[in-house]
């Protein structure tokens, strides 16, 4: 069987983490709406009566930073994914110009 060429192999590449990209890009913003949930439940739970107290009561609890880490590793996710995509498209373009370039090349050498 014959070895699959570059943009091939690169569209075989972007059907393939396509829906990896997806699923990264939708964990990211479930998770940046999430916090605004989790920022006022743990407000809820606090005491306090100052709206200020309450709201450093919820960005220094725990479950609050442990999110933000989930938020972090999100977002690093569907960067690296979103990248190593253009870059596979990228791929494609450069086979794309080196193709048109070598049909030039043929038509001037003719």
């Amino acid at each position: 069987m014959a070895e699959k060429s570059e943009p091939n192999r690169a569209i075989d590449f972007l059907l393939e983490h396509a829906n990896k990209y997806a699923q990264a890009k939708a964990d990211r913003v479930h998770l940046e709406q999430f916090r605004k949930s989790k920022k006022a439940i743990l407000m809820s739970e606090c005491s306090e009566k100052a709206f200020a107290a309450k709201e450093m009561y919820a960005y220094s609890h725990p479950d609050y930073t442990q999110l933000l880490e989930g938020l972090r590793e999100a977002v690093r996710i569907e960067e690296a994914l979103r990248w190593r995509l253009t870059a596979a498209q990228l791929r494609v373009e450069v086979w794309r110009s080196e193709n048109a370039n070598n049909r030039n090349l043929d038509r001037t050498m003719r």
